[in-house]
């Protein structure tokens, strides 16, 4: 923070503090500027390879659209390399560094967020204070929302810049059900009642794992606070449990418990419950979300579940799922987080990269991501400081019947640690996955 000196005299006079605070903010907006130009004149008719999950055909159309964009804009060739898992490109980006390629990396971009960036960040394998730098990155509001900031609790410290935002949401078929549960509670107690009508990919499938996410959470809700902060704290983090909480108990000194013990037993215990319920007795579980939805459109599952519920009113455009489906949000809560994209240290075409990264940030760009029927991501930015013109590019038209309400989502759980995915799926293979 400055630190103004209340007078300076000079030979003119006396310059007061908000005259010289003046003074240093036209200097930095000028220094910025200057930045930013470097960036634009070092960064056009560049290449950029974009490595991004390639599992969702809307959003790989929105991205080409982004493309078509930067290659008007700056004249840049971007290519977007299909993932399956974006620890694919952690891993790539990890073995250049092994082999000392240390400017001429393959990725100039990555979608990432949660355990990847952590894994990223860790072993140093982005560039950093770049993000923060973009010039649409005010829009976000930094200052005061910690959402684009903070990456599953972990500070971003401008190694990514956020993208949009997503929010874990279920979708049913109302032929099938007219009461869909409101509560993981309801679910347990639905799912004895309708055996066999609803299940969850299988860890560490990105969806399995939210959900499974999305259950530790809300068992833990009730829980004594210094266990509840053990969710937001390394899962190989040591634990003093308190002698008043229900597992204390069963062990014998409290104070040695490892919290992964401590956390996940609920969990194993929910699933213990649960899983004779479930589609194929449990014993069985698909693969992807992709599956799960398919099922739903064979009507083998009567509920499931997205982390992109724009998805859901596209598939029934589509007619990958039927015109019955209805979307809805628990009451305990939906799991959100904020994705981000972010460059390696190594890349080769940095400047360009940010190019796009600042793109992606733009307004124009956030409103047509944000339409359901491109891809339906909500927006990072802040629409309270938006202009007019601005705000009114995010006009949408009247929602399709199978969409998610406005406002449907009351109430947000945050994504616990990003070590805690590693934790829950290998606890859950050890559990459930030897027979699959």
């Amino acid at each position: 923070m400055l630190t103004l000196m209340l007078t300076l005299s000079v030979s003119a006079g006396e310059v007061t503090p908000s005259i010289k605070s003046n003074v240093k903010s036209s200097i930095q907006s000028n220094e910025q500027a200057e930045h930013w130009q470097n960036i634009e004149s070092g960064g056009r008719n560049q290449a950029v390879f974009f490595h991004a999950w390639g599992g969702d055909p809307q959003i790989n159309s929105y991205i080409r659209w982004v493309a078509q964009q930067v290659k008007a804009k700056y004249n840049i060739t971007l290519q977007q390399v299909k993932l399956t898992d974006t620890s694919e490109a952690v891993s790539r980006v990890l073995a250049e560094k092994s082999a000392n390629n240390n400017s001429q990396g393959s990725v100039d971009l990555v979608w990432i967020n949660g355990a990847n960036f952590a894994a990223m960040a860790e072993h140093s394998l982005l560039l950093k204070n770049w993000a923060n730098k973009l010039p649409n990155f005010a829009l976000t509001d930094p200052d005061n929302n910690p959402t684009v900031t903070l990456d599953f609790g972990v500070p971003t410290q401008g190694m990514e810049s956020p993208w949009g935002q997503a929010s874990l949401s279920f979708y049913y078929d109302q032929l099938a059900t007219t009461n869909p549960p409101q509560t993981l509670d309801e679910l347990l107690a639905w799912s004895q009642k309708n055996p066999g009508r609803f299940s969850y990919p299988k860890p560490p499938d990105f969806l399995g794992i939210s959900f499974l996410k999305y259950a530790l959470v809300v068992l833990h809700q009730q829980s004594d606070e210094r266990i509840k902060a053990q969710l937001y704290m390394p899962a190989t983090h040591s634990v003093t449990q308190p002698e008043t909480s229900p597992a204390a108990s069963a062990v014998t000194s409290p104070a040695a418990l490892n919290n992964r013990d401590l956390i996940l037993q609920p969990l194993w215990d929910f699933l213990d419950e649960f899983h004779p319920h479930l589609w194929r007795k449990g014993e069985y579980f698909m693969q992807s979300g992709v599956e799960m939805r398919r099922l739903v459109d064979d009507t083998e599952l009567s509920l499931a579940f997205t982390f992109s519920a724009p998805e859901v009113p596209a598939a029934v455009k589509r007619y990958d799922l039927p015109p019955s489906i209805r979307s809805y949000a628990m009451r305990d809560g939906s799991l959100s987080n904020t994705h981000f994209v972010g460059i390696p240290y190594n890349a080769s075409h940095q400047q360009s990269a940010q190019l796009v990264a600042n793109f992606l940030l733009s307004p124009a760009a956030q409103a047509y991501k944000q339409q359901a029927n491109v891809w339906g991501d909500r927006s990072v930015l802040v629409h309270a400081i938006l202009t007019k013109e601005q705000q009114a590019l995010f006009q949408t038209e009247q929602a399709h019947p199978s969409a998610l309400a406005v406002n449907s989502i009351k109430m947000t759980l945050s994504e616990p640690h990003p070590s805690w995915v590693k934790a829950i799926a290998d606890g859950w293979q050890a559990r459930y996955g030897v027979s699959q």
